[in-house]
């Protein structure tokens, strides 16, 4: 019986493979970095715009001319409002986005026409394309209570706000935050 030697590879060879092998890990140790790296991003993102800068997509016409059916805008939580900021909060397990009129004791009145009066200074409102009173249910004058603000949609002879009882002043721990810009679509009317 005669054996087979086997020939040892030539160090040409040996070079090749050794290069092969240090090519492997490399690439294994630049995938599994990009990935982890897209993992963190994505984490920080979504982190962001869960606790930070919430992105949401209206529904409805309550704030028409301001606002369309499917405009998707970026919030900012916090908890400081001012007569004039739109806010996003919710009633009824509905996202519902309203402007400040007033805040924590000031006095609401709207006349006949439409006009809105806070602390008896008419409020200039060049949003509003359709002023009305619309339904409102409240006794007028209004005093705004404590840690809370009164809404109405820009789109008044639609909106159920807090002219109407039924959703009223709206609580400063149910608002999700201030609409700061609209996302989509890139054109339209700016609001800020």
């Amino acid at each position: 019986m005669a054996r087979k030697i086997r020939e040892l590879p030539t160090l040409e060879q040996l070079e090749a493979e050794l290069k092969r092998e240090q090519y492997k890990n490399n690439y294994g140790k630049a995938l599994g970095s990009t990935v982890f790296t897209l993992l963190v991003v994505a984490a920080a993102a979504v982190l962001i715009a869960v606790m930070l800068l919430p992105v949401y997509q209206l529904r409805g016409t309550n704030m028409a001319g301001t606002f369309q059916d499917g405009d998707i805008v970026v919030a900012v939580k916090g908890s400081n409002y001012r007569t004039g900021d739109i806010i996003a909060f919710y009633y009824n397990n509905n996202l519902l986005v309203k402007r400040v009129i007033a805040v924590s004791g000031d006095w609401v009145d709207i006349d006949k026409m439409g006009n809105v009066y806070v602390n008896e200074e008419r409020l200039d409102e060049s949003y509003v394309t359709e002023k009305t009173l619309g339904e409102c249910d409240i006794k007028l004058p209004y005093q705004v209570p404590d840690g809370k603000c009164f809404v109405m949609g820009d789109y008044r002879p639609v909106s159920i706000d807090s002219r109407n009882k039924s959703i009223g002043c709206v609580s400063n721990e149910l608002v999700e935050g201030r609409i700061l810009f609209r996302v989509w679509p890139l054109s339209g009317k700016k609001f800020f």
